[in-house]
C-alpha cells in the first residue's frame, strides 16, 4: 500500500500571531516533520487567497468576522483577511520541512469560492487536482495532519474517504478552531465518513 502524508495549511496566519491563529497551531510542526520520513509521499496544502476574497468579512458591507452568510454554493463563514497570496501570512511556518514535499496544492485562489478541502472547492464540484495526482502515483492510504482540524482537515478527510481512499487523521498533529461546536460536528462527520481518528 502506498502511503501519503497530507499536511493541511501549516501557514503563518493559522499559527500564533497570525491573522486567523489556531491555538497552539505551531506546536504540531516538529511532529509533522518527524512523520514525513515514514511515508512514501508528502503533499502540502496552502491556503492562497487573492486580496478581497469573497470569504473575507472585509469584502462584505456590514459583516463581521465569523458571521455566516449565504453564497451561491451554500453557507459560508466569513473570515478575517488571511493567507493573502504572496504575503508572509500565507507562507508556510518557518519550521515546516518543505524540502520533503513531493507536491504543493494551493487552494482558495478563486475569488468567488472558498476552498477548505484539499480535493474540492466549497462548491463540492471544482477539483483541485489532488485526486488525480494521488491516483497516478498509486497512492491509496492517506494520513492527514494540520490546521484546522474542524475545517480544512475535516473537509479534506471526508472528501478523501468519499473518493475511496483509506484515511486516518492524526489528532495529536492537528489543532482546531472550535467555532460554535464545529469540533464535535467535524469529529462526527469524519467518523461517519469512515475516517480513522487516532
Amino acid at each position: 500500500m502506498t502511503h501519503a502524508l497530507i499536511v493541511i495549511d501549516v501557514q503563518n496566519d493559522f499559527c500564533p500571531g497570525g491573522a486567523l491563529a489556531v491555538t497552539d497551531g505551531d506546536a504540531i510542526v516538529d511532529g509533522i516533520n518527524a512523520l514525513m520520513g515514514q511515508v512514501d509521499a508528502v503533499v502540502l496544502t496552502q491556503d492562497w487567497h487573492p486580496a478581497g476574497h469573497s470569504s473575507f468579512a472585509s469584502s462584505h458591507a456590514d459583516k463581521v468576522p465569523f458571521e455566516v452568510t449565504q453564497m451561491p454554493y451554500g453557507a459560508q463563514v466569513l473570515w478575517p483577511d488571511h493567507c493573502v497570496q504572496g504575503s508572509n501570512g500565507a507562507a508556510f511556518h518557518p519550521r515546516l520541512d518543505q524540502t520533503r514535499a513531493d507536491m504543493i496544492i494551493r487552494k482558495g485562489y478563486n475569488p468567488a469560492i472558498d476552498s477548505y478541502s484539499a480535493f474540492f472547492e466549497n462548491d463540492q464540484k471544482t477539483p483541485t487536482g489532488l485526486e488525480g495526482y494521488l491516483r497516478t502515483r498509486g497512492i491509496t492510504k492517506l494520513t492527514m495532519v494540520g490546521l484546522a482540524l474542524d475545517f480544512c482537515v475535516n473537509f479534506s478527510a471526508v472528501d478523501a474517504a468519499k473518493l475511496g481512499f483509506d484515511v486516518e487523521v492524526r489528532l495529536d498533529l492537528c489543532r482546531a478552531i472550535d467555532l460554535d461546536g464545529s469540533l464535535s460536528a467535524a469529529r462526527e462527520a469524519m467518523t461517519t465518513a469512515g475516517v480513522t481518528l487516532r
